[in-house]
């Protein structure tokens, strides 16, 4: 996206964010390709024959977030993120339902080789989910660094910006909740 797009987005967002409906008019189809980009990041995860299409993810995600009238979004990045965790909720929410029809009393460990790894396939969201919030309990900058890099797919530079700290704190802070979910999984 050229830098003249991005501050229309970051504009539109900041507007949005105040009330105006026009701008979410003329947001969405602005944001729209980036945010069918991030789906597929994130169904490219996902078991086979998962039944959940891009679009139906995407649709959901921007539902959710435009349900949240009171989010405020600082720019385009911002967006990214915050959608990618919509997505991530999504996929979460589906994957219970699934494993609700088979197994009502499983729980599955997550199976996940390496957390770094793009486009990580057979990812157990479920189990990735519930140590993401263990994580943020114990380290709330750390979960939003993995939520970020790993499902947003944003740059560690991005990352730092957004996060307002320096990117060798964000290494850091990736390479720390890295180790942490690698443990907790082994």
């Amino acid at each position: 996206m050229t830098a003249s797009a991005d501050s229309d987005v970051t504009r539109l967002l900041l507007r949005w964010s105040q009330g105006d409906d026009a701008a979410l008019d003329r947001l969405t189809p602005l944001v729209y390709e980036e945010l069918k980009s991030i789906a597929s990041r994130e169904l490219a995860r996902e078991r086979a024959g998962h039944t959940l299409q891009t679009t139906a993810l995407v649709n959901e995600a921007f539902a959710r977030l435009i349900g949240h009238g009171d989010t405020r979004f600082e720019n385009r990045a911002h967006f990214a993120a915050i959608a990618a965790r919509a997505m991530r909720r999504v996929l979460v929410d589906h994957a219970r339902r699934h494993l609700a029809k088979k197994r009502p009393t499983s729980e599955e460990r997550v199976s996940i080789e390496e957390i770094d790894l793009e486009g990580a396939a057979g990812v157990d969201l479920i189990g990735l989910d519930l140590l993401l919030d263990r994580l943020a309990t114990v380290s709330p900058r750390q979960a939003k660094v993995v939520d970020m890099k790993f499902f947003a797919g944003l740059e560690l530079e991005q990352i730092a910006d957004l996060l307002d700290v320096a990117r060798p704190t964000v290494v850091r802070d990736w390479r720390m909740a890295r180790a942490w979910l690698q443990r907790e999984l082994a």
